[in-house]
């Protein structure tokens, strides 16, 4: 990310706090991410078949228009297609997996597979003091690992993505005991959508609790002098000029 767009950021919390808005995609990310389910969940149980399992394939059909509409909705309005096209990745998994198996409840196994990856992730970043939040951050500041020379900001990131990280948890250990059980479809989705965005929102809402407590100025960028120059720069014009 360009210092263009880091410009009316002052300290870490507040960077952080961008970044984290953005990659979520706001409320629109959390409706656009539920609608295909709800339509795949309402049009299994409502299509006129002589058999439930029979429905699978036409509930998807209706998944994917309804995912397809929500892309064309962002083509025209020329809004980013990136949480749109995360949304067609899983539903073309999910998909996948239901169609494989002719279960329709294996369509909530790639999801629990997810987070458990994500969740055992971001716990090894934080036991080896590399908390994967961090990097987000590295990212926008354009200086991926610069940030562990600051051991107040690595503790920040470290209790940023322990909260992420307890999303991906217990999404794990509540869904996952549903599916081995062969719970009805209905309340393996339904779980699905309040492990969801609820949870990150409640999790924002921690989050912005951490982050309201700091104010930690953004340090300077690996390579550079407190003022913001390169060491060459400042090498080349000496100690008392001012670029």
């Amino acid at each position: 990310m360009s210092s263009t767009l880091l410009s009316g950021h002052t300290t870490v919390e507040s960077v952080v706090r961008a970044e984290l808005l953005r990659a979520m995609g706001g409320w629109r990310g959390a409706v656009e991410a539920a609608l295909p389910i709800i339509a795949f969940l309402v049009a299994f149980r409502t299509w006129p078949v002589s058999e439930p399992d029979d429905a699978l394939r036409p509930a998807l059909a209706v998944a994917g228009v309804v995912m397809a509409v929500i892309v064309v909705t962002r083509l025209i309005q020329r809004e980013t297609l990136q949480y749109a096209f995360a949304g067609v990745a899983g539903l073309a998994i999910a998909a996948g997996f239901a169609l494989a198996t002719g279960d329709p409840k294996a369509i909530a196994l790639p999801g629990i597979l997810y987070n458990a990856a994500l969740g055992a992730v971001f716990l090894a970043s934080i036991l080896t003091r590399w908390p994967a939040v961090g990097f987000v951050y590295g990212a926008a500041r354009q200086d991926l690992t610069g940030w562990r020379h600051e051991p107040g900001v690595v503790r920040l990131f470290q209790k940023i993505t322990a909260i992420l990280m307890a999303n991906y948890l217990v999404r794990v250990a509540v869904q996952l005991p549903l599916y081995l059980a062969a719970a009805p479809l209905e309340i393996q989705l339904g779980v699905k959508l309040v492990l969801g965005w609820p949870m990150v929102g409640l999790s924002v809402i921690l989050i912005g609790i951490l982050l309201a407590r700091g104010n930690t100025p953004l340090p300077p960028p690996s390579g550079t002098t407190p003022d913001g120059r390169s060491h060459t720069a400042a090498t080349l014009t000496g100690p008392d000029e001012v670029s």
